[in-house]
């Protein structure tokens, strides 16, 4: 059983109202060429560094025009919409946003939540220095749900480099991951193509990792290269750098394939102990 999935690679701005616009427009499009669900990138909804600027623009679920735009969006076009990532007002500790997925199903209701267990502090060779945890609290659970493509884990790129995350939903029967990401330019250099390959041959399934790309309206730049890879570790899409849609088809049949030919699921056993000599 095949099914044709589209990508959306985006250059979000710091305007949730016209990437809502990019988003929908793409959903519209996706569903024209025939596929059943549309995956966009970390942060589709606003991509902005300067927090003070993006706090007016960060709401509650219920409240944010982004998500009541795609939900039409995906509605209207009759398409699953995996809306990648945005913040949300949503904090446990009510002072801290969330880094959100939500899957949204051909009738516009929301039928999964994942907020960002791994936050991304680091300092690079090139002097970047993130600190997600200064605005944003982790998630505590991690998320799989029935859609048109099979069980469909979500993380969120910085989560990528976690592999026991990935050993959770693919032992939950996850078919397909996504890992709608917003990686940095040295980091996609180094690791983005190495780690999703891992990822997808580790778990026997199929990898879905819509990306941003280029130079934006906040002064990042990110490295692009939205990746579908198969089961097997194969890259069968690659966006390079350039903003817009890609289409790919899952062969569903080939998950079994592989995890029959390597039962590594199958064959794990519990994290031994550590002994220090």
């Amino acid at each position: 059983m095949s099914q044709k999935v589209a990508l959306l690679q985006m250059n979000s701005g710091v305007d949730p109202i016209v990437n809502g616009e990019t988003v929908a427009d793409a959903a519209e499009q996706a569903s024209g060429a025939g596929a059943v669900m549309l995956f966009a990138p970390e942060m589709s909804a606003i991509l902005d560094r300067n927090r003070t600027r993006a706090a007016s623009q960060i709401v509650s679920e219920d409240e944010n025009p982004f998500i009541a735009r795609v939900r039409k969006a995906a509605r209207d076009n009759a398409i699953w919409l995996h809306l990648g990532s945005l913040p949300v007002l949503s904090g446990a500790s009510g002072s801290k946003w969330r880094n959100r997925s939500l899957v949204i199903d051909s009738q516009g209701a929301i039928r999964a939540r994942y907020d960002k267990i791994h936050l991304f502090d680091v300092d690079l060779p090139n002097g970047e220095r993130w600190r997600e945890s200064a605005a944003y609290e982790p998630g505590e659970t991690a998320a799989i749900t029935s859609t048109p493509i099979g069980l469909l884990g979500l993380t969120i790129c910085y989560d990528l480099r976690f592999a026991a995350l990935f050993d959770a939903l693919g032992s939950a029967g996850a078919d397909v991951i996504a890992v709608p990401s917003a990686f940095t330019v040295p980091t996609g250099e180094a690791h983005w193509h190495t780690l999703l390959r891992a990822r997808a041959i580790e778990q026997g399934c199929y990898i879905i990792a819509p990306a941003q790309t280029g130079h934006h309206e906040d002064g990042r730049s990110t490295y692009g290269h939205s990746l579908v890879v198969n089961p097997w570790g194969e890259v069968i899409l690659d966006m390079g750098c350039s903003p817009g849609l890609g289409f790919a088809s899952l062969d569903l049949d080939m998950v079994q394939a592989v995890r029959k030919r390597i039962a590594a699921i199958r064959h794990r056993r519990p994290l031994p102990a550590v002994e220090t000599k």
